[in-house]
């Protein structure tokens, strides 16, 4: 039996390429899953494919075990490729620690390792102690399997929603004009990405000053949601007669807190740059969404992306990583992260 000192293979070409299948396997159980991440699992045997899976439900089986039945005796002496570290515990089904082991599986290569504190580490130590080789990606594969499930890591984690800021601006970053008027400065794709956006997160929110400017929905529209998300207001209330949305009046992070505990792991942050500028000062905010549209507002009085006096210096203003743009219609998307899952 080897040990878990003895597990020195590394990931190869054909890992990262089983290992992008897996990563794709995962995403059909985008918005089936919750509360659980989505993970995707394929066996290989003398390099074919024998098997594959992904969680599909909450309280289904998990991807190893769906990909393991696919497999059957042909897991024996096998390769396991995992996007998430297996659960080594038994919660509403067996543990996949168990079924891995007692298929015979001779190596394991895993993207991303789980947070989650009944997990977090002591499902590869399982395998190790089984003899089983385990290879834990680094570098791209790692950082796209954590980002995959970056909502579910920072509530396990932080114990608070993963908060993205959705904003539209101006070539010249005014998220309205001098008048207030912010309809509309994207584009239609634009806009239904944003309701794609709204239909995958748990909870959406705007501050009252949105509220009273727009009484918003903020409901996922024409996308074939599976469920809407919940929708908040932060602020002094009361809200407008008819509005839907639920009050929220405590400092963002106590109510942030708050979500966490009734299951709420990801926010959309669709405020105005006074509620922004909250959120960024607690530091709360975990990535943007910014969509830039070709058109120009000018002049010094249109509101920017945030409120208030801002940085004082450079060294203090706030680093957005691993920045990527692409088009969408007639728009440019940035994204960016604040904190790396």
């Amino acid at each position: 039996m080897r040990t878990a000192a003895s597990s020195a293979s590394s990931v190869t070409a054909d890992d990262a390429r089983l290992l992008e299948r897996a990563l794709a396997l995962a995403e059909r159980g985008r918005g089936t899953t919750r509360p659980n991440p989505v993970v995707g699992a394929v066996v290989v045997r003398d390099g074919v494919v024998v098997g594959d899976g992904w969680h599909e439900r909450a309280g289904g089986p998990h991807a190893e075990v769906v990909a393991l039945a696919a497999a059957a005796e042909r897991a024996r002496g096998a390769t396991l490729y995992t996007t998430l570290e297996p659960c080594s515990h038994e919660g509403r089904t067996p543990a996949c620690t168990d079924a891995i082991v007692r298929a015979g599986i001779r190596r394991a290569v895993v993207a991303s390792g789980d947070p989650n504190p009944i997990v977090d580490g002591a499902g590869l130590a399982r395998l190790r102690e089984a003899g089983i080789d385990v290879v834990l990606a680094e570098g791209d594969l790692a950082r796209r399997a954590r980002r995959q499930n970056e909502a579910y890591r920072t509530w396990v984690r932080e114990r608070r929603p993963f908060v993205t800021y959705k904003a539209a601006v101006t070539l010249d970053g005014r998220v309205a004009t001098t008048t207030g008027e912010a309809r509309w400065i994207s584009g239609e794709e634009s806009r239904r990405l944003v309701h794609e956006l709204r239909a995958e997160s748990d909870a959406v929110a705007v501050g009252m000053g949105t509220v009273r400017a727009e009484n918003p929905s903020l409901t996922a529209r024409d996308v074939g949601a599976e469920r809407q998300p919940r929708r908040l207001a932060f602020g002094r209330g009361p809200l407008p007669d008819g509005s839907d949305l639920e009050l929220l009046t405590g400092p963002p992070a106590d109510e942030l807190a708050r979500l966490a505990e009734h299951g709420v792991q990801s926010l959309l942050l669709e405020g105005g740059p006074r509620l922004a500028t909250d959120f960024l000062e607690a530091d709360l905010i975990d990535k943007l969404l910014v969509f830039v549209a070709p058109k120009v507002v000018g002049g010094g009085e249109a509101p920017g992306l945030f409120a208030g006096p801002g940085a004082s210096s450079l060294a203090d203003a706030v680093v957005v990583g691993e920045l990527e743009s692409r088009p969408v219609g007639g728009d440019l998307l940035l994204t960016g992260y604040v904190h790396d899952p």
